[in-house]
């Protein structure tokens, strides 16, 4: 199916933009130490694959992200803590390029990606994506190498408290070079009309909906259908990751509900543990250890189990994607 682009009047897409992004990673790689060491690190992080057949789940062993995987996101924790997301806490070291009038570009000093990045608003509010979805689509289009990912509260986003969205080189995560594939295969078409498809992700170990337009409005108003259903307490965010791209012209969104936020392996100790902490990228296709043991002991079998255990289960999701016909035809 070819999607059409029907346009926005709103966006005003700088060619040069992803340019400036990239000098900036490269200055940044060049003069501040703990960046550059992180990034050199890359060089040296262990990788292995595992084949399910039509989908590939990646395995990386990266030591510097065991800041983000073991972050105490606690309400305690998070108020005995100065954000590190607000500008006034910023590395004196760190650049910073404005998206609008309310975003910063950074470089991520943690990486997984070559090309790594956080984008925080400038002012401190805690992490929602309802009212900020249009944003993430406008960063994507700003930057088309990219992929975009949000994670929720709940959901491995190590600062819930300053709503930010981060975004990483395309290529990296499977999921990227995958969908199409997996939508051939195991995806359910639900809807495809001119300007917007929306598809079901099965069949591989994550339960997942994508939806497919040129038009921001109609990617808005499927996003708040599907938010609306999956909402079960008032005032809380849903769990759930994000990953958004842009290319020819088309968004392309993808949302994996949640029903945990971290593994039981991830409370437990000795051969039983397990220090992972689930998040986009791990949906993508990429998981991440921190620590050299865990990269060891992963395997097919622990894979399936982690995401049986975080992902929203079939039978939830199977009324999930019920819900949204039923949404649709009335």
């Amino acid at each position: 199916m070819i999607l059409s682009n029907s346009g926005d009047p709103k966006m005003k897409n700088d060619p040069e933009f992803e340019g400036h992004v990239g000098s900036m990673l490269q200055r940044q790689k060049l003069d501040w130490d703990l960046a550059r060491k992180n990034y050199e690190g890359l060089n040296q992080v262990l990788e292995k694959n595992f084949d399910f057949g039509h989908f590939t789940i990646k395995v990386q062993f990266n030591p510097s992200r065991i800041v983000s995987s073991s972050a105490k996101v606690d309400a305690k924790s998070i108020r005995e803590r100065k954000c590190f997301l607000c500008p006034a806490h910023l590395p004196v070291e760190q650049e910073s390029i404005a998206f609008g009038e309310e975003y910063l570009i950074l470089m991520n000093p943690f990486p997984i990606f070559r090309r790594h990045l956080t984008i925080p608003l400038k002012g401190h509010i805690p992490q929602a994506i309802i009212d900020r979805l249009s944003d993430m689509l406008e960063l994507a289009r700003a930057l088309p190498n990219y992929t975009l990912f949000y994670n929720g509260p709940q959901c491995g986003a190590s600062a819930p408290d300053h709503m930010h969205f981060q975004a990483g080189v395309k290529g990296i995560m499977p999921l990227d070079e995958e969908f199409g594939r997996i939508i051939e295969k195991e995806g359910t078409i639900l809807i495809a009309r001119k300007d917007f498809r929306l598809s079901a992700l099965k069949g591989i170990l994550r339960n997942g909906i994508a939806m497919e337009s040129g038009s921001i409005a109609q990617l808005i108003i499927f996003f708040k259908r599907l938010y609306d259903i999956l909402k079960e307490v008032p005032g809380k965010e849903p769990l759930m990751n994000v990953l958004s791209s842009f290319e020819n012209g088309i968004w392309r969104l993808i949302v994996f509900p949640r029903d945990r936020h971290r593994p039981k392996q991830f409370f437990q100790e000795g051969e039983n543990g397990l220090l992972l902490s689930p998040a986009s990228v791990d949906f993508g296709g990429v998981l991440i250890t921190p620590r050299e043991e865990d990269f060891y002991k992963m395997s097919k079998d622990l894979i399936v189990d982690i995401f049986q255990q975080v992902s929203m289960n079939t039978e939830k999701f199977d009324q999930l994607v019920e819900n949204l016909l039923e949404m649709e035809s009335k």
